[in-house]
């Protein structure tokens, strides 16, 4: 059985109440003419904007977003070194240099490139050559590179995502959504920030060659540092776009829209209105009691939850009557049931968007009750049976 709580809040205090619909719960609170759009708080994690998240797309040049992440946890770990060299094949040449009519850093055939040269060439020019040098030189080949790629994003909890390529270049099979390139892009933010800043990088120089950032909002104004753009035969024009403003920085991914022209502004509007329209509200301070839990068995009936620190989100400004907060675990919960034990989750809607989920822990450790205890317990537990 899933037992489920409601909370409803208004403003920063909540009041148990039993499950009620919100008024107007499947009103959007952006509208924007991208097929799929993902945005999230880079800080707490809180989805301030969902739409169509997890239909499959072909990433474009947005799957080298997979293919740095690779490398930059390679050089993280001390697998490879920033002045590594890799020698650029005919294949890498010809798939991904001059002659392909791509995105390129034009590296000349059996030229030698230092990694760190590559990895500019990738996050600020799109580079295909550079993409599929780092792949052959790291793996053998780009087909073992793809898939490592996809055993990465397993590993990271990106589910949806298949990688047949390092390029992004049309492939059958190669798939992601818009959910998980946002997630990715929290990653690369969260634990690459030596190399993050290459994708705020405004151009970069290779053979005498200089080429701007292929990315359009960094030319905004809005604080915007990065990453990529993409296209698709099948999927349309998107963007993962990510920018930072007094301190908060939000990062979305969009898809399907007509043209670049379209992905630019609507990349740019939702970025704004994300940086804009939520304020940051803690909804729980650290060690309060968040609800509590059934216990069967036990010395007393219930256990409180807690989470592990506070509970923060950013809540619209204007529409903070479209939030709802339910518990949910598993239940009853059996003694003994030991603090600190994971009991279930704090689920936070804002609209129609399921918007964070936190862990919740026992706050106190409740023992095995005695047998009167015990004997009541079972005695409502089947009066409960025959209910259900």
């Amino acid at each position: 059985m899933i037992c489920r709580r409601s909370l409803l809040f208004s403003g920063l205090w909540g009041l148990v109440l039993s499950s009620l619909p919100l008024a107007d719960a499947h009103a959007q609170l952006f509208e924007t003419k991208a097929a799929q759009a993902f945005m999230i708080d880079a800080e707490t994690g809180t989805v301030l904007f969902s739409k169509d998240a997890d239909k499959s797309i072909q990433p474009g040049s947005l799957a080298k977003l997979m293919t740095m992440e690779v490398v930059f946890d390679a050089v993280k770990s001390g697998r490879l070194s920033l002045d590594d060299t890799f020698v650029v094949s005919e294949n890498a040449w010809r798939t991904g240099g001059a002659p392909s009519g791509t995105s390129t850093m034009f590296a000349k055939i059996k030229s030698t490139l230092r990694l760190e040269d590559l990895i500019q060439g990738v996050t600020v020019q799109a580079a295909n050559d550079g993409c599929i040098v780092i792949a052959e030189g790291m793996s053998g080949s780009e087909a073992n590179f793809a898939q490592q790629m996809s055993e990465r994003a397993r590993t990271l909890g990106l589910a949806n995502s298949v990688f047949v390529n390092a390029t992004g270049l049309p492939a059958d099979g190669q798939k992601t959504t818009v959910r998980d390139l946002t997630l990715l892009a929290v990653h690369i933010w969260r634990n690459y920030p030596d190399f993050y800043r290459y994708y705020g990088q405004v151009d970069f120089t290779w053979n005498k060659i200089t080429q701007r950032n292929r990315n359009p909002l960094l030319a905004m104004d809005i604080g915007a540092d990065g990453l990529a753009v993409g296209a698709s035969e099948q999927s349309g024009f998107g963007i993962v776009g990510s920018a930072s403003q007094r301190g908060k920085r939000v990062i979305a991914a969009m898809s399907g829209l007509p043209g670049d022209k379209e992905r630019a502004e609507e990349a740019r509007k939702l970025l704004e209105w994300g940086l804009r329209a939520f304020d940051k509200t803690e909804l729980f301070a650290q060690g309060e009691t968040v609800g509590e839990a059934e216990v069967f068995g036990g010395a007393q009936s219930t256990v409180p939850l807690k989470a592990k620190g506070a509970v923060d989100i950013f809540l619209p400004i204007s529409n903070r009557d479209k939030l709802k907060a339910r518990i949910v675990y598993e239940g009853p919960l059996k003694a003994p049931v030991e603090e600190g034990q994971p009991v279930g989750t704090l689920r936070i809607w804002i609209g129609d968007t399921l918007s964070q989920e936190t862990p919740l822990f026992a706050a106190q450790t409740v023992e095995i009750g005695s047998l009167p205890d015990r004997a009541l317990d079972a005695a409502k537990e089947l009066a409960i049976g025959w209910l259900r």
